[in-house]
């Protein structure tokens, strides 16, 4: 874990589309400062796979995986915005996932994990949003399967953002989408690293993001 990385925990049930999760945690990263009206802020959503880290800062100086888009004088300008990057549900980077111990059990979820759907990354980006007192975003981002929980967080949460980014994505997924997708989570799956408390399926993820490429 970096010095940047923050983690919201949300005591209690957190609900979700198909299921619940009890004392989840979201991760997240930010940039910038925030107007004296708290009214700058830029909302982030992840694709599939990356961390919050989506550029680097005083607090963690490695690259991160948007940092083209995102610092001083880049399209999102953290000059002007304060930025700030969720973790998606699900995920190995902080965020409650597979590999946490589920409070209920004391073991890790792995195939008892909710269903996840967009809306609950949604929900958790809001929740962090909540926390930091913030009543409206200037915008709210996210490209692939970020851009698609950002439409979700502006139809759940319509009074929210005042604006929406959504790069390379869709209202809806296709039959081909979907199906490449499912082999994305199947090379991650059959990283021999596999994904614990202490490892991440790091070459399982490149190779899914190469499968990706190659049929665009």
């Amino acid at each position: 874990m970096t010095s940047a990385r923050r983690l919201l925990k949300l005591p209690g049930v957190f609900p979700m589309m198909r299921g619940r999760l009890k004392d989840a945690v979201i991760a997240y990263e930010t940039w910038g400062h925030q107007s004296r009206d708290r009214d700058n802020a830029a909302l982030i959503f992840t694709g599939l796979s990356p961390s919050a880290h989506v550029a680097s800062s005083p607090e963690d100086a490695t690259a991160g995986w948007w940092e083209d888009m995102v610092g001083p004088d880049k399209p999102i300008d953290t000059n002007r915005y304060f930025v700030i990057c969720v973790n998606s549900l699900g995920s190995c980077f902080g965020s409650t996932g597979p590999a946490t111990i589920n409070p209920e059990t004391g073991r890790p979820y792995r195939l008892t994990f909710p269903v996840l759907c967009v809306e609950d990354i949604a929900r958790a980006g809001a929740e962090v949003v909540r926390s930091l007192g913030i009543e409206s975003l200037f915008a709210t981002v996210g490209a692939s399967m970020g851009g698609m929980t950002a439409l979700a967080f502006c139809m759940l949460f319509p009074n929210l953002s005042r604006g929406l980014v959504s790069i390379s994505s869709a209202s809806r997924s296709l039959p081909f989408a979907i199906a490449l997708r499912s082999l994305q989570r199947e090379i991650i799956r059959k990283d021999p690293r596999g994904t614990t408390a202490t490892t991440r399926p790091a070459k399982g993820r490149s190779a899914a993001c190469g499968s990706r490429a190659s049929s665009a």
